[in-house]
């Protein structure tokens, strides 16, 4: 050997590895600890986490739903009204301050009264406002429920042998009397922006870290042998409260996430980290990953994140009629950022 790269293999050089050669699964991803047949696997995380837990779904793995529907009759119904699209009715989860406050709550069972949006006479659950598009009918039921839903996220927990999370965002609203933060900016679907209460909250990487290791370790007070497998979301944000252009904000914010993942989970054997933003992200696809709209993911792009992880994996799609292979297309994400740009003026 003459210098340290002499022995590399192709896919350590950008030629070989990137420009003259088709990404295949084995380069791209190397599972820390298998998901096999005995695995019970929980799903959150920003609009992108919902392409995996549909993956999962129909894989025939063990995709946990703590809160199914009553009714199962009318999926895409259910849909609207949060059930199904993760393995509890808590809606996206785009920060880890705000999985790291869900994890907090469901082990204390603390609801805070204050935490309901009204809009319209009806009231929102304000930390998973759109999981009841018209809204609860009181605010004793809001809170109710949210009782019960917390009770099902710590069974959750205790159930999970695997949790996968997908990072979404480092930019959040949050209450300066609380500390609380949500998953969008009051006033958005309901509730009242109010500037001296509520603040725009930016997560760097010192915040993303400390959030990290307290999600790992609230997850192992409940359950000690969990384990996590983190991933980016490649969606670009849809709006930025920060003065920066969208596409700046964009990149800074998918820097600190990709890199606070990566960083995390090298140092530990029970977190992993798979490349979904890289795959997308990847030049070689000269863009056919994403729709027309350069934001939502292309079912080519689902498709080719998805055949990294089942074949890393080792899982088989299962074949049935009332569950396709193919995940769900990037139109049917149910997210609420699209909702800030609607309310442009």
């Amino acid at each position: 050997m003459t210098h340290p790269y002499s022995d590399l293999p192709p896919n350590a050089f950008w030629r070989s590895g990137v420009a003259e050669e088709t990404l295949t699964p084995e380069a791209l991803y190397r599972p820390k600890f298998p998901l096999g047949p005995d695995a019970a696997i929980a799903t959150a995380g920003s609009c992108f986490a919902q392409h995996i837990g549909r993956f999962l779904h129909t894989s025939g793995l063990n995709l946990l739903d703590v809160e199914p529907p009553l009714n199962d009759e009318a999926p895409g119904l259910a849909r609207q009204y949060g059930y199904g699209i993760y393995s509890a009715r808590y809606g996206n989860i785009y920060t880890t301050r705000q999985l790291l406050q869900l994890l907090e709550d469901a082990a204390s069972g603390h609801v805070d009264g204050d935490l309901v949006w009204e809009h319209q006479g009806r009231f929102h659950d304000a930390l998973r406002p759109a999981i009841e598009p018209e809204g609860f009918v009181s605010v004793e039921e809001t809170l109710a429920l949210r009782r019960a839903h917390l009770a099902a996220v710590d069974r959750l927990i205790g159930q999970a042998t695997h949790l996968i999370f997908t990072l979404g965002l480092c930019e959040c609203w949050a209450d300066r009397q609380s500390g609380r933060v949500y998953p969008i900016a009051p006033g958005v679907i309901a509730g009242e922006y109010d500037a001296y209460r509520h603040h725009l909250l930016r997560l760097g990487y010192p915040d993303l870290m400390d959030d990290l290791i307290a999600i790992r370790a609230a997850l192992h007070r409940r359950n000690p042998g969990l384990r996590m497998i983190l991933t980016v979301s490649p969606v670009p944000l849809t709006a930025t409260a920060t003065g920066q252009h969208v596409l700046t904000a964009t990149t800074e914010a998918k820097s600190l996430l990709r890199a606070v993942a990566g960083a995390f989970a090298e140092g530990l054997e029970d977190v992993d980290y798979f490349p979904a933003y890289e795959i997308v992200m990847n030049p070689a696809a000269k863009g056919a990953f994403f729709m027309p709209n350069l934001r939502e993911v292309s079912q080519e792009g689902v498709d080719a994140v998805m055949t990294v992880f089942r074949h890393a994996h080792g899982i088989a799609v299962a074949e049935t009629p009332d569950a396709p292979s193919r995940a769900t297309p990037a139109e049917e994400l149910l997210c609420e950022e699209v909702l800030i740009e609607a309310l442009r003026r």
